[in-house]
């Protein structure tokens, strides 16, 4: 469900009338919402049960059903629906205790008008997360057995959530590039009991060897040559959070030792102090590579993987579930719609075809690059074959032609004649009509052409440098060079903000 297209159906319970006013008067007041309201426990789950809401705010201390037998009735019914828990300060532990039980947080009386739309804000931000967990469709396996099917169903994802989000143990998230490994751990983060604190994530296979230790765990000043003053490292930035770690396969042996010892016993020390610091974060990890085979090769610690698999993850490739495609595309138009302003309402079929015969070694992170890339050329109200890159055409067997955009007039997906070199991209007759005769530096000519085919890709991706690398088929290295060459800056064609 797009959070933004349509108003979100809230439930308020509470037996005090007026409590139960101000509170939907609050909401009402924001015109997001369609408010209804129940006096009790009871009434709460039956219209739950009939209706369906999206938010459901309850208090504890109700008559007929107090406030947590109701949640219990309400996660068991359908998993996705949000609960807020409304309590009195001598009822914080219940609302504790309803936290543990999947409320998403709770609100103390007297409820102030401003924290109340704060705190649901917050709900249906971490509601969002879960919602494009669900385009990634995790596989949870527990003891060798399948846990979770592999399915886009809401309500199973939610269960899935739910359940890590109820835990504090490790979780291990195992899938190829672009399968969405981090919005695992950021959905499973911001609906657990340590959202209110730092969600801190860190790619394994950018650090170098010599640093690793330092930006885990922090040093002192003067610990080595350039430790010109203390730092704090990732677990200490983190503490009551969770650490992420991105391509777990690539930390060095000695770090996998020392993260080991961080598992075990909770303590680590920076590098150069003769001091231990305690350590409360949960660590979620994740990797592309196989493990195992690693683990055979004496690459990867037996030791550490079975610490970090005490709740593993699979997130399938994109090519082994295209029936998923169609429902990714509609979000990733509802964001993009957002995000520019614009109002496509969606996907031509004879597109959505093509969508679903190319292989996506990319995975969701590429099909999202192509419904961007789309999104930018298209000039109608829907996503047709025209605005598709000529990769993607080529896959489905479309014969593709030249593209004349009034937006950009460049084909950003055309094939180099030569790597690290622009060319192809505008029609020859574009060339000629810019050809200068009594210029035929060809030297010139050429870097000439590069740089105007370089502000125009910019401007097209909005100065993005990965987008425009991406779509314009320049390797990133060639392109940030010929940009310094050029004196190109790519701030100049940014949105404002």
């Amino acid at each position: 469900m797009g959070l933004g297209e349509k108003k979100l159906k809230v439930l308020v319970v509470d037996d005090d009338p007026g409590l139960r006013y101000s509170v939907s008067t609050t909401l009402r007041n924001s015109s997001r919402f369609n408010v209804e309201e129940a006096i009790d426990g009871q009434m709460a789950v039956d219209k739950v049960k009939e209706i369906g809401f999206d938010l459901v705010i309850l208090d504890v201390d109700m008559p007929r059903k107090n406030g947590l037998q109701a949640l219990r009735e309400i996660k068991e019914h359908d998993p996705s629906t949000i609960v807020l828990i409304l309590t009195a300060y001598a009822n914080v532990d219940d609302a504790i205790q309803a936290v543990k039980e999947g409320a998403y947080n709770y609100i103390p009386k007297p409820v102030r008008g401003e924290q109340l739309v704060e705190l649901v804000d917050r709900a249906l931000e971490a509601y969002a997360l879960v919602s494009r967990v669900a385009a990634s469709s995790p596989v949870l396996v527990e003891k060798g057995r399948r846990f979770i099917g592999n399915t886009a169903e809401m309500k199973k994802v939610f269960e899935l959530v739910l359940r890590l989000s109820k835990v504090d143990t490790a979780v291990l998230i195992r899938g190829e590039s672009g399968t969405g490994k981090e919005l695992v751990a950021r959905a499973i983060h911001f609906n657990s009991s340590r959202k209110e604190n730092k969600f801190v994530a860190l790619n394994c296979s950018a650090i170098p060897e010599t640093l690793f230790e330092s930006e885990l765990f922090g040093h002192e000043k003067g610990a080595f040559t350039g430790a010109d003053q203390r730092k704090i490292g990732k677990f200490q930035y983190a503490e009551g959070g969770t650490v992420f770690l991105d391509e777990i396969g690539d930390m060095p042996l000695l770090m996998q030792a020392k993260l080991l010892r961080v598992l075990q016993e909770k303590k680590f020390s920076p590098v150069g102090a003769n001091r231990e610091l305690e350590s409360n974060v949960r660590i979620v990890a994740a990797t592309n590579r196989n493990l195992d085979e690693m683990i055979k090769r004496g690459e990867f610690r037996e030791d550490l993987f079975y610490r970090l698999n005490v709740i593993p993850i699979f997130l399938p490739p994109l090519r082994e579930r295209l029936e998923d495609i169609e429902n990714m595309v509609n979000s990733f138009i509802n964001k993009f719609n957002n995000e520019h302003g614009k109002k496509v309402i969606g996907i031509a079929p004879e597109a959505m075809a093509c969508l679903k015969k190319y292989d996506w070694p990319g995975n969701i992170r590429e099909l999202e690059n192509v419904v961007e890339y789309a999104f930018v050329l298209e000039e109608t109200n829907r996503l047709t074959i025209s605005s598709l890159p000529e990769k993607i055409l080529r896959a489905a067997g479309v014969q593709t032609v030249e593209r004349n955009s009034s937006s950009s007039n460049i084909d950003v997906n055309a094939e180099p004649s030569n790597r690290g070199d622009i060319t192809g991209a505008t029609s020859v007759a574009q060339i000629v009509d810019s050809f200068d005769p009594n210029n035929l530096d060809f030297n010139r000519q050429k870097e000439m052409f590069e740089k105007e085919f370089i502000i125009k890709a910019l401007k097209t991706f909005k100065g993005r440098i990965n987008q425009t690398a991406l779509h314009a088929n320049i390797p990133k290295k060639t392109l940030l060079r010929k940009i310094e060459k050029y004196g190109i800056n790519p701030r100049e064609y940014c949105e404002p903000k």
